[in-house]
């Protein structure tokens, strides 16, 4: 982006311009030299053609809010106007790509694709020669330059951001790759190996338990860092954070349900009891969940809350090749199914006659006496 400033009497205009090489969905500047702590105007072009100009601070590294009483007033124009009789004036910059989805000047905005610090010379002659800008804040003994903005590479990641990375990372894992594995292990082994239980068990909670746990937790810590609110807004991540609370109730709900199935057992059952199938029910219907929930995070909740380029479509491919292949590699592995039922009935038969033995030898000890 592009900063001009035209000095008229005690006032300032300040002319944002993009250089067309991003789509602008918001252009904003403040008057210092950090983020933290500096009055900044931020203003944004509405589908109907009319001009939001947001005067707003930002306490720490996070969304700016409004505020209502600043040291300079700005007046709304397709320029930007502000009282000043400063000689020199530190100005930050950034801009977005997207645009604010409302017109109020409290308006939701995705981070910055770019920012800088200049420092702009307003006692310069207005020549058809003259910089727009004046010194980079790193140093500014080096030579004039312009406060344009040719880099468009991302800026590094905020603190709250990496726990966003960090987040997605531990949940994929669990959700993705240890919980389908334990369902796998399961559906493959239990023909083939007595002690299959025990392998799936070990997967899915004494592995899968704590990776997810970490990554709810690095998530909470996330939204925390970004100052953002948890639960109790109306905005759509709401029902993001929503249903990734909701996989983790049922999660342990799951858990739960295998344990009972697994320990406590009728010994006069003649047939595979309800839950068993409820346990397989609910076991599927998490992980198909935990499909949608991925795949709202990297492809919604990432650029919205964060304001950056959506990842890579590697990303995406490698998603739906694990969409198709764990659904193909469970159907496979059903065909162990008549398998499976033959050896259940065989175990049932068996203690049916097991039972029918103790109880001639009983008769028998007792006609003896």
């Amino acid at each position: 982006m592009c900063i001009d400033a035209t000095v008229n009497g005690s006032s300032t205009t300040y002319v944002l311009s993009s250089l067309g090489k991003q789509k602008a969905g918001w252009m904003a500047m403040g008057f210092g030299r950090q983020m933290t702590g500096t009055p900044m105007v931020i203003m944004w072009i509405n589908s109907d053609g009319t001009v939001t100009l947001s005067q707003r601070s930002a306490s720490d590294y996070v969304m700016p809010t409004v505020d209502a009483n600043p040291p300079r007033v700005a007046q709304k124009s397709l320029s930007l106007s502000i009282s000043n009789q400063d000689t020199k004036q530190s100005v930050i910059y950034a801009f977005g790509t997207t645009s604010p989805s409302s017109s109020a000047d409290d308006a939701t905005l995705q981070q910055h694709l770019d920012m800088g610090v200049l420092q702009l010379d307003l006692t310069k002659p207005v020549t058809a020669s003259t910089p727009t800008g004046g010194y980079p804040s790193d140093n500014p003994t080096n030579t004039p330059a312009t406060g344009n903005s040719d880099s468009f590479s991302e800026p590094p990641l905020l603190p709250y951001q990496k726990l966003i990375v960090a987040h997605a990372i531990m949940c994929t894992v669990g959700f993705l790759f240890l919980l389908p594995l334990g369902a796998l292990l399961a559906r493959y082994l239990r023909t083939f190996i007595p002690t299959w239980f025990k392998s799936h068990w070990i997967v899915q909670f004494a592995l899968a338990g704590p990776v997810i746990l970490i990554g709810v937790i690095l998530g909470i810590a996330a939204v925390s860092q970004a100052k953002a609110m948890h639960l109790n807004d109306d905005h759509k991540s709401t029902l993001f954070k929503r249903w990734g609370i909701a996989l983790l109730i049922l999660y342990f709900v799951q858990c739960g349900l295998g344990a009972f199935i697994h320990f406590i057992k009728s010994p006069n059952r003649a047939r595979r009891p309800p839950q068993n199938y409820l346990h397989a029910v609910v076991g599927l219907a998490i992980i198909g969940l935990a499909f949608y929930q991925v795949h709202s995070g990297f492809d919604h909740e990432w650029p919205f809350t964060t304001g950056r380029d959506p990842l890579p479509s590697v990303v995406k491919i490698v998603f739906y090749i694990w969409v198709v292949f764990l659904p193909v590699a469970y159907a496979v592995g059903l065909a162990f199914l008549p398998k499976q039922y033959r050896q259940e009935y065989s175990k049932v038969q068996m203690n049916d006659e097991d039972e029918d033995r103790n109880r001639f030898s009983l008769k028998e000890t007792s006609y003896g006496r």
